[in-house]
């Protein structure tokens, strides 16, 4: 299988310090792919050191038309070798091959450097403020956008290339300089873009380092070193606040995107079959692993045994199992700690008086592999631990409703979370207004669908600082300089 094994730092693709390596596994086998190369902290450092030199003494930052070129290089490069990336995305991430076709598992997330690239063309990097009268003269003000510099980005396993390409594309085109840390489950799928950028790109020595590793102290050099500017993140709440606390001793700027538990409201009016059908095939998406999905349906008591029944019987006709297989939804899970966490959470529901609808084991067809069953709980309380924890499962939680729309959207809101949710209604205005109440960073109204590069992703509350994607998410990775001058 087409891979790389090496570290990508200051334009030289080399093995760690010491020749440390880790194994990459397939979850959907459980076989060794191979190997990536473990970096240490004397790693990380050399790239903290090479992105420093990069970013202080070329003229990456200031060079707008030459880092586009670079950019729809690394995009060409990648368009290249997209089967190779495709197969390698199947293997090591455990994904559907459906899903990297046109979605955010592949295709879509490299698309969306072009994207960047193109929109540099008519971004405008500095404002005219006007004059004004101060101290018996005139003076010309302006704002310019700059860099901010040096980016640490560590990025999380489910959607690699997404989140990689992320944080990489508007980094880069704001003319930051980066180190990149990929997950340590998905190590491949990081080192690949590496192998790109340094072998068919002309993106200058030091402008993109790219670090795997299996121990914490990378993470903790790359948050913690005063010549890192900025830490952007994508992960876990729980992760995401240390990274938080350790950025604050040099106050860093941190851009996070963090957890979810989302919503999906259905109204007294709406299509209770058709919303729960889709609950069905969101919950399957990645089996589950995914922080948008919304793994909490939220519909009137009136509605729950029927959206329970349509739904278990909508997971039974969903193929899941072999991820190279074109008609297969699902895939495994991650890794067997990962699916031992969503068994145990599934576990505690039930003790807790929640009933299983439907799944909540391993399946027994497949005894090899991480995969876990699509699963449904009904009679879920609001405040019980399977509808406030993060359960990054294929799993659902039916939570019923005795009042109006106020009351849904009170228990939709009754999260640390705010990320994302849908609505269904019959009545469009209605979905809209309730939607607006719905504290989250993005909203699916009536079946509409967000992602794209424009649209800007991210959250409320405990989700996450910041956006990504869109013009919003590229000015995440700027500074504004405010200057004055006598007016002449």
């Amino acid at each position: 299988m087409w891979h790389e094994e090496r570290l990508l730092i200051d334009g030289e693709l080399r093995a760690a310090e010491g020749g440390g390596v880790f194994e990459t596994v397939n979850p959907a086998t459980e076989e060794v792919l191979g190997v990536a190369a473990n970096a240490t902290e004397a790693d990380a450092l050399a790239a903290v050191a090479a992105a420093r030199r990069a970013f202080d003494t070329t003229d990456w930052a200031r060079d707008h038309e030459f880092r586009a070129r670079c950019l729809r290089q690394f995009h060409g490069a990648m368009e290249r070798h997209l089967e190779e990336m495709r197969e390698l995305t199947v293997a090591e991430v455990g994904s559907p091959v459906m899903l990297t076709h046109g979605g955010p598992q592949l295709e879509a997330p490299v698309a969306s450097v072009k994207w960047v690239a193109d929109m540099m063309d008519d971004y405008q990097w500095t404002e005219d403020l006007g004059e004004v009268e101060a101290y018996g003269g005139l003076h010309r003000r302006w704002i310019e956008r700059e860099p901010v510099g040096v980016v640490a980005a560590i990025t999380a396993y489910n959607f690699p290339v997404q989140l990689n390409l992320a944080k990489l594309g508007p980094a880069l085109a704001a003319g930051n300089t980066v180190v990149l840390k990929g997950a340590p489950d998905t190590p491949w799928s990081a080192l690949a873009l590496g192998h790109l950028i340094a072998n068919e790109t002309d993106i200058p020595p030091g402008v993109v380092n790219i670090l795997t590793s299996a121990e914490n102290s990378v993470g903790e050099v790359l948050t913690t070193h005063p010549d890192v500017d900025m830490v952007t993140f994508t992960g876990s709440t729980a992760t995401g606040r240390k990274i938080m606390a350790a950025a604050s001793a040099t106050v860093k700027k941190t851009f996070l995107e963090l957890g979810g538990k989302s919503a999906y409201v259905v109204l007294d009016d709406a299509d209770v079959q058709g919303a729960a059908a889709m609950s069905s095939f969101m919950i399957c998406t990645h089996a589950g692993q995914g922080c948008a999905i919304t793994t909490r349906l939220v519909v009137p008591q009136s509605m729950a045994d029927t959206a329970a029944e349509v739904i278990s019987a909508t997971l039974a006709a969903i193929p899941y199992g072999d991820p190279t297989d074109p008609g297969v939804m699902m895939g495994p899970l991650i890794n067997a700690r990962q699916r031992d966490k969503v068994h145990n959470l599934v576990t505690a529901a039930v003790d807790q008086g929640a009933t299983l609808a439907a799944g909540g084991k391993r399946p027994e067809h497949l005894p090899v592999g991480y995969y876990y069953e699509p699963t449904v709980l009904t009679g879920v309380g609001e405040n019980d631990l399977i509808a406030q924890e993060e359960v990054f499962g294929p799993v659902l939680a039916i939570i019923g409703y005795e009042g109006g729309d106020d009351e849904a959207v009170r228990i939709a809101n009754n999260s640390i979370y705010g990320l994302s949710g849908a609505v269904s209604s019959a009545d469009p205005e209605r979905a809209r207004a309730v939607a607006r109440k719905i504290r989250s960073g993005t909203i699916s109204v009536n079946g509409g669908l967000y992602y794209a590069p424009d649209a800007p992703f991210g959250g409320f509350k405990q989700s996450g600082i910041g956006r990504e994607m869109g013009v919003a998410g590229f000015e995440e990775f700027l500074e504004i300089k405010t200057l004055a001058e006598p007016a002449a």
